[in-house]
Parts: C-alpha cells; sequence; structure tokens
C-alpha cells in the first residue's frame, strides 16, 4: 500500500477550520552604530537580527572567551585546578602595549588558576591571559594553536587567532563564529561566574598586595568609570572588547518576560574614534535589547490533546468526524501579532478505519514564512470502528479505478 503526504487534503482542512492563517511580518530592526551585529534567543537558538554577521572583523578582547574556554574546559578534564598555584613566566607581557589593558601581573609572581580566570575576565588582563595560555599548553603559541583548531572543531570558518588576549589586529573572526564560541562557552557551568562578576578583590601575592578589579561591561555593573550609565536591567555578562582596528565590541546577554537573549556587536563608534563621549557598544547593545522585548512574544503554539483539526476515517463507521490531536506541547518565539501556519503530514493508511483512539497518525508542522518552528506527533482523539461494506466499498472502487 502507497504511502504519501496527504498535503492537498490538509491544507484545505488548515482553511475549512482556520486554525492557523500564514501571516509574513517584516520587522525593521533598530538604528546602530555597530558595523557586525547578531542577535539571538538562548532558548531557541533562533536569530532574530543580524547585520553583516558573517564579516570578518578583529574582534579585540572578545577573543578572551576561546581563552576562558580552553581554560575551564582544562579544569573540567582533571588536567588542572582551580587551586593551582601559577607562575607567571618572562612571556607574561607578550604582545602587549603600554596602555593595553593589564591585570599588573610581573614575571615571577603566583597566583591561583582562580584569580588567573577573574583577571582575564573581569579586568580583561591582556597579561593574565598570557598566563593562563602558558599554565595550560606549555607555552603561548601551542595555546594559539589550540584556539584554531578548537574553532574550526566548532564550525568557524571566518576565525584565525594569533595571541590569546585579542591585541593584534591579524585576529579575526566572525559575529557569526563568536556567537558559536560563546554558546560553547556558556555550556561550561563556571564560565558566567567569571563573565558575569561585577568586581573581584584578588588576594596577596608574593608580589602584590591585594588588588581590587572592576568590570568593564558597563551594563552589568555601575562600579566602572561610566557609573550606572549604561546600566541594563536583566543583562548579564560576558564580554568588552576594544582596539582602534576592531572598534568598542561587546557581547552580553539580558533576560526579561522570560526571554534569554544574546547580543554580539563589533565595531561600534566611541572616544578615541570619533568625537563622541558615548560607547556604543553599550547604547547599540541596549537598543537592541529593548527592541527585541517590545517585538517579540513566546506563543504557546499547541498543547496536549488540542484540537488541530478534523477529518472523515476512510471505511468508517458511521457518520462521526475523527479529531487530530497534538500529542505534546509546543511553544515558540515569534514577532508580535505574527501567526503560524499548521501544516500536517499523515501516512495515506493512517487515516483508514479501523483506528483506535491515541494511535500516532504523523506529525503537526508549525512554520513562519517556511522556516519550521518545531513539530509535535498527531494523534487519534478517539477509536474508529471499521464498516464492512464501506470497506468492500472502497476497495471495489480502487480496484476498478486502477483496473488491477
Amino acid at each position: 500500500m502507497k504511502i504519501f503526504r496527504i498535503i492537498p487534503v490538509l491544507l484545505v482542512l488548515c482553511l475549512l477550520f482556520a486554525l492557523f492563517a500564514p501571516c509574513a511580518l517584516a520587522l525593521d530592526g533598530p538604528q546602530l552604530t555597530a558595523q557586525a551585529v547578531l542577535l539571538a534567543d538562548l532558548d531557541s537558538g533562533a536569530i532574530l537580527y543580524e547585520v553583516n554577521a558573517d564579516a570578518r572583523r578583529s574582534p579585540a578582547s572578545i577573543t578572551k572567551i576561546m581563552t576562558l574556554m580552553l581554560t575551564l574546559e582544562a579544569v573540567e578534564r582533571g588536567e588542572i585546578s582551580m587551586d593551582d598555584m601559577v607562575t607567571a613566566g618572562a612571556d607574561c607581557r607578550r604582545g602587549m602595549r603600554d596602555d593595553s589593558s593589564s591585570a599588573g601581573i610581573v614575571a615571577g609572581e603566583q597566583l591561583t588558576l582562580r584569580d588567573l580566570l577573574y583577571c582575564a575576565a573581569v579586568a580583561s588582563g591582556n597579561d593574565a591571559c598570557n598566563v593562563l595560555a602558558a599554565y595550560v599548553a606549555g607555552d603561548i603559541p601551542s595555546f594559539v594553536a589550540l584556539m584554531n583548531r578548537r574553532a574550526e572543531g566548532l564550525g568557524c570558518s571566518q576565525t584565525h587567532f594569533v595571541d590569546p588576549h585579542g591585541l593584534s589586529y591579524d585576529n579575526l573572526t566572525s559575529a557569526r563564529d563568536l556567537y558559536r564560541i560563546t554558546l560553547e562557552a556558556m555550556r561550561l557551568p563556571s564560565f558566567m561566574t567569571f563573565c558575569d562578576c561585577h568586581a573581584v578583590t584578588i588576594p596577596e601575592t608574593n608580589v602584590f598586595p591585594p588588588r581590587d578589579l572592576k568590570s568593564s561591561n558597563a551594563l552589568i555593573s555601575d562600579q566602572g568609570i561610566y557609573g550606572d550609565r549604561y546600566l541594563y536591567e536583566g543583562a548579564h555578562g560576558v564580554k568588552t572588547g576594544y582596539t582602534r582596528a576592531a572598534g568598542y565590541c561587546l557581547i552580553s546577554t539580558a533576560e526579561r518576560n522570560g526571554l534569554r537573549l544574546l547580543a554580539i556587536v563589533l565595531g561600534c563608534d566611541g572616544p578615541y574614534l570619533s568625537d563622541t563621549d558615548t560607547r556604543y557598544s553599550f547604547v547599540d547593545s541596549a537598543k537592541l535589547y529593548d527592541w527585541a522585548f517590545e517585538s517579540f512574544r513566546t506563543r504557546e503554539l499547541c498543547t496536549p490533546g488540542q484540537t488541530l483539526a478534523r477529518c472523515r476515517a476512510a471505511s468508517a463507521w458511521g457518520d462521526d468526524e475523527l479529531s487530530l490531536l497534538a500529542g505534546g506541547a509546543l511553544s515558540a518565539l515569534l514577532p508580535a501579532g505574527a501567526e503560524p501556519e499548521l501544516r500536517l503530514e499523515v501516512a495515506d493508511d493512517a487515516l483508514q478505519a479501523p483506528i483506535a483512539a491515541g494511535q500516532p497518525l504523523g506529525e503537526a508542522i508549525f512554520l513562519l514564512e517556511e522556516r519550521e518552528l518545531g513539530r509535535v506527533p498527531l494523534v487519534a482523539g478517539r477509536s474508529v470502528d471499521r464498516s464492512l461494506w464501506a470497506y468492500v466499498a472502497r476497495t471495489v472502487k480502487e480496484t476498478i479505478e486502477t483496473g488491477v
């Protein structure tokens, strides 16, 4: 017996019962200074907005996300420990300029691995990244090679690293590649502990007294030089970045009304780049979040047992219709006011009596502008007995029509 998708019948069913009407809703994004942008929903993985997301750009200190991730992965594997005492080598300032961000680490200084991670994440210490790289891989070049292998393994086709901190203009990546890297890093339980830290005190070392570090991410902390000027409700780490080649960069997350978003802005305008005292990486990120929280809603598409369509089962006894029910729940993030399309896929013989209540019949697929939002099983709402006379009549009719 042939099995096929009865799409024409199902489209008729959708029209008859008017369950879901397809609707295309184009959304204009906010006006930004960023040269590359990616905004994603963390729960569904849907990309809500992007501009030049695959363009190669210098990421500046956003590079440190990969350094933190590789270090934390080595901890997860048990190769190193957070409590390890690490001695800074003579190469701890490799690739650094006098005006570059630093945790003030000097050769011969001893810090725990945990404190080095705070120095890298909170103070954006380039020196801390050099020390971490040498400790994890034996030397800095070997660590950089590890960075590139890890990026390649994540499918980051636009990414190439030359240092563990991002000062070199030859570090290259894209907003989409950084999205892949950041998602992978966020899977590590302790990653956000470091990247979402507002301020921390590093204990006394063999060289220096305790030092206080403050986050450079003004979306999450009012303790830096910007005060509460850019503070954003519901925002959390991940990492800031700046060089003249990269512009002002920021990867952050924000949560509000059940939505969890991640924003990447690269190449934003700001001080030292033009006649402005505004750091637009914070402004652009806030604009993206405001736009998304206003423009999108999480919608319940179906609930278990909800009737999605009704039809007559072939060879059924009686005239009652068969309800096709959702076999599970499904929700999705949608533009406000948008209505998804419902498409049912059912094997031809699945709708032939006899049918048992709860019997799988196929799948219900929800789409928006031909993009699949999700699918749930489609099940029979009740049992349907076979009518012998209807079955015989149908069989004879099919035999005559096919000439068999």
